[in-house]
Order: structure tokens, then sequence, then C-alpha cells
């Protein structure tokens, strides 16, 4: 279903005069990292229970890029304690991101909706990595004691993203499914819009993205 909104929104967007590049990859310099990036990053990762070595992607990829503007739609697994904690970190101090209030907020109210998409397998206990990086989860659903670990690798990694993007000098644009916006006289949510992006509805859907460029 992310894949589909995806590309209904690269749909309007192609349409219109913004040099969109669809499902961007980002190759990651290491050494932009070095110093200064290790700690912010260091300070997430143990604030969420990690142990052992420092784990660093080495690509990212993103859902668009638009000049030096990236940008990643957020689904509900996004959306938890864990990554409200990540993004009470000291990155979202040193640097600014238009989203994170939005994204404080969102984590609070929306974690019962990350717990009926995020109980499967792949996603609450994640990759083997993740069990390595925090520990073994509890069983599905279950937040006491350890947790889930895949929803902490999530977070971890939604940082690392938020961190390294910006060093490689890129302005990245959070899009959480929950956002909503005013269109023919209503408020409409952006993930039912991208569902079936009506014809009369896709102008209305250029302008808001648009704004995101400002």
């Amino acid at each position: 279903m992310h894949l589909l909104k995806v590309e209904n929104l690269f749909g309007v967007l192609k349409n219109s005069d913004i040099p969109v590049e669809f499902s961007h990859t980002l190759e990651v310099n290491p050494s932009y990292l070095k110093g200064k990036g290790e700690m912010l990053l260091g300070s997430v990762f143990s604030e969420l229970g990690g142990k052992g070595h420092l784990p660093v992607l080495e690509r990212l990829k993103f859902d668009f890029k638009i000049n030096r503007h990236v940008f990643i739609y957020d689904d509900e697994v996004h959306f938890n304690r864990y990554r409200l904690t990540s993004l009470k970190a000291s990155i979202y101090e040193v640097f600014t991101f238009p989203w994170v209030e939005s994204y404080l907020r969102l984590c609070r109210t929306y974690e019962k909706e990350c717990l009926k998409t995020g109980l499967q397998e792949r996603i609450w206990n994640g990759p083997p990595i993740a069990d390595k990086l925090f520990g073994k989860s509890e069983i599905p659903g279950d937040l006491s004691g350890n947790g889930s670990s895949g929803w902490k690798l999530n977070a971890y990694n939604d940082a690392q993203y938020d961190l390294v993007s910006r060093l490689h000098g890129f302005k990245l644009i959070r899009i959480p499914l929950y956002e909503n916006l005013m269109i023919g006289g209503s408020l409409k949510k952006i993930d039912d819009l991208l569902l079936h992006p009506k014809e009369e509805y896709q102008q209305g859907i250029l302008n808001w993205f648009s704004r995101k460029l400002v």
C-alpha cells in the first residue's frame, strides 16, 4: 500500500513542472558522521537501549528527490513511543526540521494504530540484527519489558535518515499519512486522497506538496 500511494503521488507530481525524481538512493559517506555526527547518533542508539557497535546504514532510499529536497512518506509503523524517544534526542536541537513538533504529537496520539499494523513478525521483531542491537522482543503487542526490537530499530533508522541526509546537504521532508489538507471545501487526510487521487483533487494535492518546497 505504501508503494501504491507513493506512486500515485508521483503521478500527480510528474504532470507538473516540478523536477521530481522517483525513488532516489543516497550512498552514505561514513566520514561525514565522524566526530559530532557519531555522538548525535550514539545518543539516540543509547536512549533506545542499543548495545554494541553503532550501526550505520550504507545507503538511504527516499521516495522522491527534488533538487536538494528529499521526501519520505511515513505510514502507521513510524508513530510510537520509540520514535517519540528518538525525536527528543539532541539531533533535533542541533538541526531544525519543520515537521518535528507535529511528529511528536502524532507519536503520542497514534501508537494504537501502530499496534494494528506493526505486529507482523517482520515489523515487531525486525531483521536478525534488531535482536542483537536491542535485545529480544516481548510477545507481539506487549510493550512492557523490552517491548519491540523491530520498532526500536525502525526508530533508530528514522533518526539516522534525518541526521545523515542533513549531513549530506539535503533537506528531508517527512510526510505523515495522518496529514490533512483543505481540499474541495473540507479537510481530507492525504492517505485517503492518495489511495484514489481523483482528477478534481489533483491540483489541490499539487498545491499542498508545492508548499513544502518553500
